[in-house]
């Protein structure tokens, strides 16, 4: 008869559950890469792209690095270590510290969530755009039980849980402190609308449930969910994230 200690150690290696359910499907596409082709669609060719929010060296930074010339806006130094750009602006989380009209398309991942004042962030983007320009994002989805329990939650709750949750390495920097004044789809509409940007693509994806890493007892009613979100339009609203991509007028 197994340990209860050995028990416990293998309820929480959840990475076979992962592979069995997700990863080793040839049908399935993962959230990031789901959003990178979206971006891939949406900018041009060779174009000069600003990563809002980029941190530092990242999967996502590197796959839009391959999309054109690209350049970071963060608050954080850690972006200065970013190897995949071309020029990082430091500025302070309010206004982009880039010319008006000098950039063919504008990327955030993950970043919305943290933004205090949502509508001078997106007339900020419409203000660095080039006309025809796109904004590209991703960013939880508030009606999500994950993204609902990480705004009621005091920050300090969420600190202590979020990394170990998603099973990060004990180095990873905390969470960032989040509003959610950007996370409901007619909410990003109407940010669109006062920018005078117009909403091209919106949609709102449930891929593997990252939350589950910790330990099986999470995975498998998370998996539950997950199948049942996407199994019908009717509950698309209650999909874990946004991803949309906004352009400013040509005229």
């Amino acid at each position: 008869m197994a340990a209860p200690t050995a028990i416990w150690s293998q309820l929480m290696n959840t990475e076979p559950l992962f592979n069995k359910y997700y990863f080793d499907r040839v049908d399935f596409v993962g959230g990031t890469t789901a959003f990178h082709n979206l971006c891939q669609n949406a900018i041009q060719t060779n174009s000069r792209i600003l990563e809002i929010g980029c941190g530092p060296s990242n999967e996502m930074s590197e796959r839009l690095s391959s999309l054109g010339d690209l350049e970071g806006a963060d608050i954080s130094p850690e972006a200065l270590d970013n190897r995949f750009l071309k020029h990082v602006h430091l500025y302070d989380g309010v206004t982009l510290p880039v010319p008006t009209a000098s950039f063919i398309a504008c990327v955030s991942n993950y970043v919305l969530e943290h933004i205090q004042d949502p509508t001078q962030h997106f007339l900020e983007v419409s203000r660095v755009l080039k006309p025809g320009g796109v904004y590209c994002f991703r960013t939880p989805n508030l009606l999500h039980y994950v993204s609902f329990a990480a705004k009621v939650l005091p920050h300090n709750m969420h600190r202590l849980i979020a990394n170990r949750v998603r099973s990060l390495p004990g180095d990873h920097h905390e969470p960032y402190r989040t509003y959610y004044r950007a996370n409901l789809s007619s909410t990003i509409r109407h940010l669109a609308r006062t920018a005078g940007l117009d909403v091209v693509q919106l949609h709102l994806i449930e891929k593997e449930p990252s939350y589950g890493k910790a330990h099986s007892l999470l995975f498998y009613p998370m998996l539950a969910y997950e199948r049942l979100v996407n199994s019908t339009d009717l509950f698309a609203h209650f999909r874990v994230n946004i991803i949309a991509v906004l352009q400013k007028p040509r005229r």
